[in-house]
């Protein structure tokens, strides 16, 4: 009895006596629950040392984490996914070169206004600082602040949740872009006491704020439009961006001004409306007298306002950035603010204003488009039984299967895949045609088709040449191990611009511009298990399309074209000086 008695004491004393120790915490699962507690619910990146846990930690806290085979795809689906969804878009990478693949989407999404946040571990900050050879030592913070919109570097794992606060503002606030967050090894390893921890938490007021222009700046802006006799508005991709295709209707609608799509801006107004001037772009810039830039900027894409612009031409800017105003040419009526808020002001003030707009200016423009749409199509006819394919051909086949499916997201690049298909397909909704952007940058269709899939769930077909498909290819197995509805349509015509390049010298080497005609792209398409046709007639094309749209399955279309098929940079030979038919032997 005593024995059983003194063994419930020992128990309990035992009991009472087991020290208890506070939860405890890394500066991952703070910087984890710090991207949640601003919205974060996606992160692209490819792991390695010192990420690895915290993509784990992210996955099992309900982010979901989507893995490439290269930092720059990656980057390029998170500044899509920011494009698309207006929040922004987060890359993970290691330290080091990583990084750096990353960073040239970071800077890619700065220059293109795409919110998106590359958040890359860094190694220890002392031998860094000395250089003394530290694993991947790479002062990463100083290389990504002349590149990104803003970068931090963060140090203590209690700084955290305002360094991510910090970089979302800074991301998706003014004019939006890449921001770099540099999170010390040390600081994702350190451990802190859960309860702590919380007490850094808070709740980020406005990371967003409107900005309403001033008065006087609308007022001067409405006076001129309402004066002008040649009126048009430029719709750049930051209308795209800032979903302002209601307020732009009514102010078309109210005003019966013409528009003028730039690339991504397609689709924001239909292509096709009544007052789309899509065709007459010479006739806009020579003849117009007053032209409203909406989410546009005067830069090499319209001839920084120079070139066949008409030196009479007076422009009104809907800008965010004060510093984008005479950057190339004097604006007359530059209205800072959002472009929401200053689309209002401004169709606000029109409503007391009787427009004076001469009335021969529109039916000018429609019946310039009817002649120029039927030249195009009778152009697309006259290539429709082309043997072998050229792009005209290969686009006359795909432009009444994306008409048929105006909701998928069209992805595209190359050098004349891009200059043609832009001309081709029409778009008729918003935010449904990815590319290239202002830098022209081949490289960016993977990534930003799985951005574009992963963001809005959407089908996307991605149209690429076979030299730019090159640059990202190898995460065509990203789109199948996601199970992504996704279809590559890739026009091989054996080389960069064309596959009939001539080496100068008369040696064996292929020429610069020559890659190989005879590629079978479909394989790599079979490598990863995705459905896959090789397509040689305009027939199949339409048939291998349809059907993969319709199955919303991974999916990639090798389609043969004739190696004579498209011209030395595409559109814009003038910018190459020493195109290939000016070399001399």
């Amino acid at each position: 009895m005593a024995t059983t008695q003194t063994g419930g004491c020992q128990c309990a004393k035992t009991a009472a006596t087991t020290p208890t120790y506070p939860q405890q915490v890394t500066g991952m699962d703070i910087l984890v629950r710090a991207l949640k507690n601003v919205g974060i619910d996606t992160m692209y990146g490819l792991v390695g040392i010192p990420v690895t846990e915290l993509a784990y930690i992210a996955q099992q806290r309900g982010i979901r984490f989507v893995g490439f085979r290269h930092e720059q795809q990656a980057g390029m689906a998170a500044a899509t996914h920011g494009y698309l969804t207006g929040k922004p878009g987060v890359l993970l990478t290691v330290s080091s070169l990583g990084f750096m693949n990353g960073l040239t989407a970071t800077a890619n999404a700065t220059v293109n206004c795409y919110p998106m946040i590359q958040i890359s571990g860094s190694s220890v900050r002392e031998p860094i600082d000395l250089d003394q050879g530290n694993y991947e030592a790479l002062d990463q913070f100083n290389v990504a602040k002349g590149l990104a919109k803003a970068a931090y570097r963060v140090n203590r794992p209690q700084d955290i949740p305002t360094a991510v606060v910090r970089a979302y503002r800074a991301a998706i606030s003014g004019r939006p872009g890449g921001v770099y967050l540099d999170v010390t090894e040390t600081c994702l390893g350190a451990i802190m006491d859960g309860a702590d921890a919380d007490k850094l938490f808070f709740d980020a007021v406005d990371l967003c704020p409107a900005m309403p222009p001033a008065t006087e700046a609308v007022t001067r802006a409405a006076d001129m439009l309402a004066a002008a006799k040649r009126p048009a508005i430029i719709i750049g991709k930051g209308a795209a961006f800032a979903r302002v295709e209601e307020q732009l209707k009514k102010l078309v609608d109210t005003t019966g001004i013409p528009y003028l799509p730039m690339s991504m801006g397609k689709g924001v107004l239909p292509d096709n409306g009544p007052l789309s001037a899509l065709s007459c772009r010479s006739t806009i810039m020579q003849q117009a007298d007053v032209v409203i830039l909406a989410g546009a900027r005067l830069n090499w894409l319209l001839s920084r306002g120079h070139g066949k612009w008409s030196p009479d031409t007076k422009f009104i800017q809907l800008d965010i950035e004060p510093t984008e105003i005479d950057c190339n040419r004097p604006i007359a009526a530059p209205v800072i603010g959002d472009l929401a808020s200053s689309l209002d002001a401004l169709i606000a003030a029109m409503s007391s204003r009787k427009m004076s707009m001469d009335q021969s200016w529109v039916p000018s423009l429609q019946a310039e488009t009817k002649d120029k749409n039927s030249k195009f199509a009778a152009r697309l006819a006259d290539n429709a039984a082309a043997q072998p394919m050229n792009h005209w051909t290969a686009l006359g086949a795909i432009k009444p299967i994306m008409a048929a499916n105006p909701d998928v997201i069209l992805v595209n690049e190359g050098a004349n895949t891009l200059d043609d298909t832009r001309d081709t397909l029409d778009m008729t909704l918003p935010r449904h045609r990815v590319d290239c952007a202002t830098w022209a940058i081949m490289g960016m269709g993977m990534g930003s088709a799985i951005g574009a899939a992963v963001a809005t769930g959407k089908s996307v077909v991605a149209i690429e040449g076979d030299s730019a498909f090159g640059f990202s290819g190898m995460d065509f197995s990203t789109i199948c191990r996601y199970g992504l509805p996704v279809t590559v349509v890739i026009f091989n015509n054996g080389g960069i611009y064309n596959g009939i390049g001539v080496n100068p010298a008369g040696t064996s080497d292929p020429a610069p511009t020559t890659l190989d005609i005879h590629a079978r792209y479909d394989k790599l398409g079979e490598a990863f298990g995705a459905t896959t046709y090789y397509v040689t007639t305009p027939a199949d094309l339409s048939n291998a399309l349809t059907e993969a749209i319709a199955s919303r399955k991974p999916s990639l279309i090798d389609v043969q074209l004739g190696a004579d098929s498209g011209k030395e940079s595409g559109h814009i030979g003038f910018l190459n000086p020493a195109a290939l038919e000016k070399f001399t032997v």
